[in-house]
């Protein structure tokens, strides 16, 4: 995300659902009176690619799900996560390439019923990851 508005909407969101990392390609920087307490507790790795990111996820075990709007994607609440998943979200005006699309397991997109076609990347990723805590509430 190259909106530091946006990372930290994502990084306050991730220490309300405990996830203690997240892997961020660029130059991520955090705007702490929206990320707030969550800056202390959730670990912000910066990346310069993400191709390197996700071959090391997948060899740690982790199932690489996209979030994005795409052929062949499946409806986020009907999809069943794995407790070892790296959700991997796009920019916001370019979503996830087509070779990133191509290194993943499966794809969610998240359902729209009105106008503008799409959330944007922060709220995306916010909805994706609480389904996923919802699945494993136990943390």
């Amino acid at each position: 995300m190259r909106s530091r508005v946006n990372l930290s909407r994502v990084v306050r969101a991730a220490g309300c659902f405990g996830v203690q990392r997240v892997i961020a390609c660029g130059n991520p920087k955090l705007d702490t009176t929206i990320s707030r307490d969550a800056n202390e507790i959730v670990v912000v790795e910066a990346r310069r690619s993400l191709e390197p990111v996700l071959e090391s996820l997948r060899s740690d075990g982790y199932v690489l799900v996209g979030l994005e709007q795409a052929t062949g994607s499946q409806v986020l609440f009907e999809f069943q996560f794995a407790r070892r998943t790296a959700l991997v979200a796009g920019s916001e005006r370019e979503g996830i390439a087509d070779e990133i699309l191509q290194m993943l397991d499966a794809v969610v997109e998240i359902p729209i019923y009105g106008l503008p076609h799409s959330h944007n990347a922060a709220t995306a990723t916010i909805i994706a990851t609480y389904e996923y805590c919802r699945q494993f509430p136990s943390g």
